[in-house]
């Protein structure tokens, strides 16, 4: 098991990779309103997000709303978006999912800041022109 890192010393990048790696593993409470796959759009130099509804069952894990099953992270089928979200930045996007009139897909704090490091992590691959794998 890995030392603790001390939280009052700064970070070299592998102990930031290390201590990144850590807080992955905590217990994370899924958003009731759905979640999203976030993918780029070479072509046209956007981010997407891909909404989709889930339910979330008695062991809080996140289930087809339509048939109950379990949501798998790997090999489920296709499913269908409720909505897609477009962006030529992760600002612009950010603010499309979190501002302005209407029913935003975002009910938990957690949830949009996650969303938030991930779609920066997506707009530096679109830059960089490299793959965009998301956490």
């Amino acid at each position: 098991m890995p030392q603790p890192l001390d939280p009052s010393q700064p970070l070299d990048p592998s102990q930031r990779r290390e201590l990144d790696n850590q807080l992955s593993q905590r217990f994370i409470a899924l958003d009731p309103e759905g979640y999203f796959l976030i993918k780029l759009d070479r072509e046209r130099g956007e981010l997407l997000a891909e909404h989709y509804g889930n339910a979330i069952d008695g062991r809080g894990l996140a289930t087809d709303p339509d048939t109950g099953e379990v949501l798998s992270c790997r090999g489920a089928g296709p499913r269908t978006p409720l909505a897609v979200y477009r962006g030529r930045s992760a600002k612009e996007l950010g603010m499309a999912l979190s501002e302005g009139e209407g029913v935003h897909p975002l009910s938990r704090l957690d949830h949009a800041l996650y969303l938030g490091r991930e779609l920066q992590k997506a707009e530096a691959a679109l830059e960089a022109d490299v793959d965009y794998v998301q956490d």
